[in-house]
């Protein structure tokens, strides 16, 4: 099983980018997905996440700027980013609970690569 981020790269304030993060892999179900963010010198935090039904939750610092949506056909959760602000410079990782398929495996969190979205001018 893996995830696969893509979508960083750099951008000036006010800007927007969209995140993609899909996972692969011998799958049985999904639950919830989000996507956390490391910036320099600062500890990881939980940006937004997202249940298998929808439901979304947001950290304080993005509501109303950032949106969080999952298509569960294609097993990839979305992060769109408008306004982007030089305080939203950071790696962004996304994660997923997973059961991948097979009676030998159970309920995991997984961890895509990180995708660098720089801000600035």
């Amino acid at each position: 099983v893996q995830l696969q981020a893509s979508g960083g790269g750099l951008v000036q304030p006010g800007g927007s980018l969209r995140l993609s993060c899909a996972a692969s892999g011998r799958i049985s179900a999904i639950n919830n997905m989000g996507w956390y963010r490391r910036a320099p010198g600062k500890q990881r935090e939980l940006v937004a996440s997202i249940t298998r039904g929808g439901t979304t939750k947001y950290a304080d610092s993005v509501k109303d700027q950032f949106t969080i949506s999952r298509d569960n056909a294609k097993k990839t959760v979305y992060l769109q980013m408008n306004s982007l602000k030089l305080e939203d410079t950071a790696v962004y990782y996304c994660n997923a609970v997973i059961l991948p398929h097979g009676p030998e495996y159970y309920w995991g969190d997984y961890w895509g690569q990180g995708t660098l979205v720089t801000v600035s001018s």
